[in-house]
């Protein structure tokens, strides 16, 4: 146990070096900023998988995590689309799952902000339309934008968000496909 402890207190303590600051985690400071200005209070979302792999679900739930931290920025997943100011929606849209994801829209009282996540979500992936698919989100309900990716990225996903709620966006009626900035 001695020679254990001369070798800690010759050596010293070692440790890796912290990571570089990343400019892209950011977007967290100006997705808070837009978030009070244009709705003035948190953010509500109601994630919706109308088909998907689970492999977007996976990059939502990173955004939770201590790094992303999405509920400090005052977004939160809600359970009812009667809450939601954003609905969230992943995978392509599966025929048994079209009129849920209707009812869901229509729910989500107004101004209505559809965000379609991942490439499944925007174009309907390796899905595409057929028998089981309706393909994109956007075939099903208006899409506001759409964040591409295999899954994307958590960074990617509060950009599109971000997208969602700018003011400069313009509102849910206008139903403009907007893909966020890289």
């Amino acid at each position: 146990m001695l020679k254990t402890l001369r070798q800690i207190a010759s050596i010293g303590i070692v440790t890796e070096a912290p990571p570089a600051a990343d400019d892209s985690l950011r977007v967290r400071a100006a997705l808070q900023e837009k978030i009070r200005t244009v709705l003035g209070r948190a953010l509500c979302i109601r994630h919706v998988d109308a088909g998907s792999c689970n492999g977007c679900e996976l990059e939502i739930h990173a955004l939770n995590n201590p790094i992303y931290n999405l509920e400090g920025l005052g977004v939160r997943f809600v359970a009812s689309p009667r809450h939601a100011d954003l609905l969230l929606v992943t995978g392509p849209v599966s025929r048994h799952m079209e009129a849920a994801l209707l009812s869901v829209y229509a729910a989500t009282p107004d101004p209505k902000l559809v965000v379609a996540l991942g490439d499944c979500g925007c174009t309907g992936g390796v899905f595409g339309e057929n028998y089981a698919s309706r393909g994109p989100v956007a075939n099903v309900i208006p899409v506001d934008v759409a964040v591409p990716g295999c899954p994307p990225a958590p960074i990617r996903i509060l950009e599109g968000i971000l997208a969602a709620v700018s003011p400069a966006a313009g509102t849910a009626a206008a139903h403009a496909r907007r893909e966020p900035q890289a």
